[in-house]
């Protein structure tokens, strides 16, 4: 595989400050401190550390700042932070603390003008469109899958196709899509292709894969379905593969990474 290298990037989901994981979206359990977790992670080699703050939305608040600067202190790499962002000044307050990129969700599905405002002010490099979805049975027209956008955590079905919204994004300045399928997140059965293939090939933009990995061969599968940076939680969080191996075995298997 050609071109830039797929990036490789551990999730800290935060809530209260404290890093958890759980299995579609609940049964959330402790894993650890954000920036104990961060630094490991980029001594292993991870390119980026995701952090997405996943009760700011429900509970109508901005995202913990003071985990992200506590992060930033611990490592060097570029940090993508999101969750409860509604506005120009909210993304504002995340960069001032130290991440280098943030992501929008259900703000912006509720207002899409708020990615045109987002990528004017910060540049498209800085907007990451996150993009949370479950599969709905069989599209109308055939035998293909049918997929829905849901906000709020996954609490609220849009009726919103996907597909169609990652496309609408990129159109209006969002630089990256974090594409999360909920039926896949935390259940180590891997990423969900066909929704993957379908977002990657609609959009010029890269996509980042997220939700349900957990083996080297599924983080492989992700690569070659057109994802050009794969994240994982769980597997990650509890030991169970180090990113090294990871990027080891990736480029043993024609995938670009940085090693």
């Amino acid at each position: 595989m050609n071109g830039t290298a797929v990036r490789i990037i551990p999730c800290l989901d935060l809530r209260r400050g404290r890093v958890v994981k759980g299995v579609r979206f609940g049964g959330l359990e402790d894993s650890g401190d954000p920036a104990e977790l961060a630094a490991r992670y980029e001594a292993e080699g991870a390119d980026e550390i995701a952090m997405l703050d996943i009760s700011a939305t429900l509970e109508a608040r901005a995202t913990t700042l003071d985990a992200v600067r506590a992060v930033r202190k611990s490592v060097g790499i570029p940090i993508l932070a999101g969750g409860g962002i509604r506005s120009v000044a909210d993304a504002g307050r995340l960069l001032d603390s130290g991440a280098d990129r943030v992501s929008v969700n259900s703000a912006a599905v509720a207002d899409p003008g708020l990615i045109d405002i987002l990528a004017a002010r910060f540049g498209i490099q800085c907007v990451v469109l996150a993009i949370d979805a479950h599969a709905c049975g069989r599209g109308r027209g055939g035998p293909e899958r049918g997929y829905r956008l849901a906000t709020h955590s996954g609490g609220h079905d849009t009726g919103i196709d996907p597909v169609a919204w990652a496309v609408a994004g990129a159109a209006r300045g969002a630089g990256e899509i974090l594409l999360t399928s909920i039926d896949r997140d935390g259940t180590g059965q891997g990423y969900d292709l066909e929704l993957l293939e379908r977002v990657a090939e609609a959009c010029r933009i890269p996509v980042i894969a997220s939700g349900g990995a957990a083996t080297c061969g599924q983080f492989l599968e992700g690569a070659l379905a057109g994802a050009r940076a794969l994240l994982a939680a769980g597997v990650f969080h509890r030991r169970e593969l180090a990113i090294s191996t990871l990027k080891e075995f990736l480029s043993t298997n024609g995938v670009e990474v940085r090693i």
